[in-house]
């Protein structure tokens, strides 16, 4: 992408940096000191951070630069979209208004403001192969010798989640015990379930047209029982995805 857009992209090398807000409005934008120069959007897009008297510009000042250079070939990517505060939020309306493209990650859309007119795409999750590859990786960072056949045992404790797969890894290397997923995976079985609700109620017309009203009231009183079980096992509490 950077061969097209004139970007602040989450990445690693030297030409890019991670966009990510955390706690310093003025560190998100400019950057104090190395470490925050790799994430500074001002000095990845190349935009001046001091003014005439060269003196570093304020956030707002800051912010009006960055609006002034942008254009459609401008690109910013935020990984952590849930950490961008109001007042960035409202600031990258202008910029999407100025033709920039913004591209937020985030675990669950947020659903508000700029999050409301944005596409939401879900991506893919990874494979089983990717996250073996994630655990052993994270295994060589550790130091940590392991085989294949415990890598094997412990890939289900990480369902498809890189970060669990790193963070099982360092369990395994601290020696804790692993027995129990930190995930959650499932199978829909709310068809087999209306499915046998449904031969409940066939036994029920069956015992009214043979006139047998064991068969009627067994089937009645079965079907009413499901429905209501049914109807209670849907109670569920606030629930949030893994990262919010």
């Amino acid at each position: 992408m950077l061969g097209e857009y004139q970007s602040a992209i989450g990445s690693a090398s030297a030409r890019c940096a991670i966009a990510t807000y955390k706690g310093s409005i003025k560190k998100f934008f400019m950057a104090i000191g190395f470490a925050s120069a790799r994430s500074a959007i001002a000095m990845q897009l190349g935009c001046p951070t001091e003014d005439d008297r060269d003196k570093p510009m304020t956030v707002d000042a800051l912010k009006e630069e960055i609006f002034v250079n942008s254009n459609e070939n401008t690109l910013l990517i935020f990984p952590e979209a849930k950490r961008l505060t109001t007042s960035i939020r409202y600031w990258l309306e202008d910029m999407i208004s100025a033709g920039a493209r913004v591209v937020c990650f985030a675990v669950a859309n947020p659903g508000r403001d700029i999050f409301l007119d944005m596409l939401e795409i879900e991506l893919d999750l990874p494979s089983d192969r990717h996250i073996r590859e994630v655990m052993e990786a994270e295994a060589q960072k550790q130091g940590l010798k392991i085989d294949k056949s415990r890598l094997a045992e412990l890939q289900p404790l990480a369902g498809r989640n890189p970060m669990l797969a790193r963070k099982i890894i360092k369990n395994e290397a601290l020696g804790l015990k692993q027995d129990k997923p930190e995930h959650t995976q499932y199978v829909v079985i709310m068809p087999i379930i209306l499915a046998c609700l449904m031969s409940f109620g066939i036994v029920r017309f069956i015992g009214m047209g043979t006139g047998n009203k064991s068969l009627y009231i067994f089937g009645g009183v079965s079907l009413v029982t499901g429905m209501t079980l049914k109807q209670l096992g849907s109670i569920k509490g606030a629930r949030k995805r893994l990262g919010q």
